[in-house]
């Protein structure tokens, strides 16, 4: 038996191969027990952050990744056990500074593959945090802050991608181009800066927008001929719901940059509305249906106090009165219904008092 186990192939003996692959074996049928169990260890430090995230939630976050990362770990400990056969050891392609073999190809794909595996993991991290505040920003009314947690969130994300790139070049192409890169970004950041101007002005523009805050999600905001309901505000644009119920992208730097006018914010509505009553109308009935009307608003509880009805204007087609009030209603539908019953009782004094509305003519063509 221990000639069979000391029998060398490939320059390793078959009592070395049977270690790597029994380690291997091992840790693959165990790695889920071993994922769960280190997944609910780090939950349990970290627990008391917020007590709204469930451990399931945060097993089924890492999971995936520390089963992969605990795969290369045990392998990379085993193959220590290995030597690598010189037979198969064929050089790929010769380099100014020596041969490039292929175990130089093998332990580059492993660096690679850990590196990778390391940067999915602090990806999954960083959404796992997002998660947490995610749910203490939901004990708010104001959901500005579950953006601009989704805001830094993809932020955070973009720079780990970034970083994590710059390592995975380092190790294929050494850090010799890192430097380069490193060193033309100084050369290169005035003419990617006038690339990018539009982009960067919109990420600036988010930036006020979460710090100055004249808008947040779920409001009702008018920009330019736009009206509508904030669904998203993201690194680059605002997305609008409009009321046709389409969705219009925005770019933040106009958002910031116009004049937005915040209709959720406002107080009071106001209604102003003209009536041209017909130009025969005596002048004792002009002043019965102001009266009248004005006692009507002064009892509508719907109606603040300040309106005012008055003989606004007269020419010879007609006299105009004006009727301006303001309404604590916001509310879109019951706003409506207040506008309809002032205009409806408008009309019903009209018909008590006898008076007609004016009627336009167009005069023809002189004969």
């Amino acid at each position: 038996m221990n000639d069979f186990l000391n029998h060398v192939i490939l320059d390793n003996t078959i009592r070395n191969y049977s270690i790597v692959l029994g380690i291997v074996l091992f840790v693959f049928f165990i790695r889920r027990f071993l994922s769960k169990n280190l997944a609910a260890g780090l939950f349990r430090l970290i627990k008391h952050w917020s007590p709204q995230i469930k451990q399931h939630e945060f097993v089924e976050l890492l999971l995936r990744p520390i089963e992969y990362f605990l795969l290369l770990t045990a392998f990379i400990m085993a193959s220590n056990h290995l030597v690598f056969p010189a037979d198969v050891n064929i050089t790929l392609y010769n380099r100014p500074t020596g041969p490039y073999q292929l175990k130089d190809l093998t332990q580059l794909l492993v660096k690679v593959t850990f590196s990778i595996t390391i940067i999915w993991i602090m990806l999954r991290l960083i959404h796992f945090i997002s998660l947490i505040l995610e749910r203490k920003a939901d004990l708010t009314e104001d959901k500005t802050d579950n953006q601009f947690i989704v805001f830094f969130r993809d932020f955070f994300k973009a720079i780990i991608v970034i970083l994590g790139a710059m390592v995975l070049i380092n190790i294929l192409f050494g850090k010799e181009l890192v430097e380069k890169l490193v060193a033309g970004l100084g050369i290169g950041a005035a003419a990617l800066a006038l690339a990018a101007k539009e982009s960067i002005e919109n990420l600036i523009g988010s930036f006020i927008i979460f710090s100055d805050k004249p808008f947040r999600v779920g409001d009702s905001v008018k920009v330019d001929s736009f009206q509508g309901t904030v669904e998203k505000i993201g690194l680059r644009s605002t997305r609008i719901r409009t009321l046709e119920k389409t969705f219009v992208t925005v770019p933040n730097k106009k958002m910031v940059d116009s004049v937005l006018d915040n209709l959720s914010l406002r107080t009071q509505q106001r209604v102003a509305i003209k009536m041209e009553l017909a130009a025969d109308t005596p002048a004792a009935a002009v002043t019965q249906v102001v009266k009248s009307i004005h006692a009507y608003l002064e009892k509508h509880r719907d109606v603040e106090p300040g309106y005012s009805v008055n003989l606004f204007d007269f020419n010879k087609d007609s006299f105009v009165l004006q009727i301006i009030y303001m309404t604590n209603i916001l509310d879109g539908n019951r706003y409506l219904d207040l506008r309809e019953n002032v205009n409806l009782a408008a009309i019903g004094i009209l018909e008590q008092n006898g008076v007609r509305l004016a009627m336009k003519t167009d005069a023809g063509p002189a004969a």
